[in-house]
């Protein structure tokens, strides 16, 4: 059991969207569990499993060992885990499946959300494309299915989508006049004031421009810090021009920071999205406000869902967000037409994480019938 749920983990979040219905079978072996020790362990087998780049990922973002990722990657699974042994219910049945729905709720909303990754929901957008609300209903129906003696049923009828939607299946397309650039700056990119990059990227801007595009999204912090001397660069850099830039940028204050997008212009800039759920422990620490220290990014939770840019209604995801279930179904009730999703994963290094992340979006946008514009920094 617990082997079989390590290898759903592992394969049906290796970053391709395709694979994502495989994690519909996580329920179903939950449910099968003989015991609530048994439950637990085949928990921990398919987070730790889907989100076993972590580790790696902290060695990379901290330089430190890798025992201290580790350790993170065990805390953060340890909700995930606690919450499905302790709602886990022996008798088959209308209360398991409840108890297994409640357990889905808390994990994708805060404050538990907060790290609830590696949710079967996702698989919406693959087994029903096109389908909005109504394809998010019926692969929750196929979920709670999955935990009951049925499950043969819901796995047969979840296969023959999955089979439907993968000979038809194409990635979301951006919008017309619209580009995603991506980077390869590592770590460099938005940590300290540098002309010569800020300079390579107006270039690039530039030539999308002369590709025809009207509307260049990059990734998150390639505006860095925002001050007036780096909206001065960028609105007189596009002067003359009918282009519009949106850019990941920080803003601070005196007690904590905000990972923004920036909307800017040769007339104006402008604050465009707050980040709602930047990462825990390395961006949002909560701790310092409550020992008066100060310092860390600051979260919205529901904040501004949706945007309005160049006459479209954008849903905004930065990084960890994507990742995450409230953010984008909360953005989904606001009715947008674009889904534009931005990171700065130089840290993802030698992990899978940006795949993830690319195929967690291409999958809501897809469930959504949304274009969906792309900028990550490698």
């Amino acid at each position: 059991m617990v082997a079989a749920a390590a290898a759903v983990g592992a394969i049906a979040w290796c970053g391709h969207a395709l694979a994502l219905p495989l994690a519909c079978a996580f329920p179903m072996l939950w449910a099968l569990a003989r015991s609530r020790v048994i439950s637990a362990g085949v928990s921990a087998a398919y987070v730790l499993a889907a989100s076993h780049g972590l580790p790696q990922g902290v060695v990379n973002f901290y330089g430190t060992d890798l025992g201290v990722g580790i350790a993170l990657w065990i805390g953060a699974a340890a909700v995930f885990v606690l919450v499905h042994a302790v709602l886990w219910h022996r008798r088959p049945g209308r209360e398991r499946a409840l108890r297994f729905g409640c357990a889905a709720i808390l994990m994708s909303v805060p404050p538990l959300g907060i790290v609830g990754w590696a949710q079967p929901i996702t698989a919406a957008g693959v087994l029903f494309p096109g389908w909005g609300w109504w394809g998010l209903g019926t692969t929750a129906a196929i979920l709670l299915t999955m935990t009951s003696g049925k499950w043969p049923i819901a796995a047969v009828v979840a296969a023959g989508f999955w089979i439907g939607s993968a000979a038809h299946w194409t990635a979301p397309a951006q919008p017309a006049g619209w580009a995603g650039l991506n980077t390869e700056l590592g770590s460099a990119l938005g940590r300290s004031p540098d002309l010569d990059q800020a300079q390579a990227l107006l270039q690039r801007v530039r030539e999308a421009a002369g590709a025809g595009a009207q509307i260049v999204v990059l990734p998150e912090s390639a505006a860095g810090l925002w001050t007036p001397t780096t909206s001065g660069f960028w609105m007189e850099g596009l002067r003359g021009t009918d282009i519009t830039v949106i850019a990941g940028a920080v803003i601070v204050d005196r007690e904590s920071y905000d990972n923004v997008m920036m909307e800017i212009s040769a007339g104006r800039t402008r604050r465009l999205y707050g980040e709602r759920m930047p990462v825990p422990v390395s961006m949002w620490q909560p701790w310092l406000a409550w020992t008066g220290q100060g310092g860390g990014a600051r979260a919205t939770f529901f904040g501004n869902p949706v945007v309005e840019s160049a006459g479209r209604r954008v849903a905004p995801l930065i990084c960890y967000e994507q990742l995450l279930i409230w953010p984008v179904l909360q953005s989904m009730l606001h009715a947008p037409d674009v889904l534009v999703a931005i990171g700065n994963d130089w840290w993802a290094a030698r992990t899978n994480v940006v795949a993830i992340q690319r195929a967690s979006t291409e999958a809501w946008a897809r469930l959504f019938g949304l274009r969906l514009v792309l900028a990550f920094n490698s």
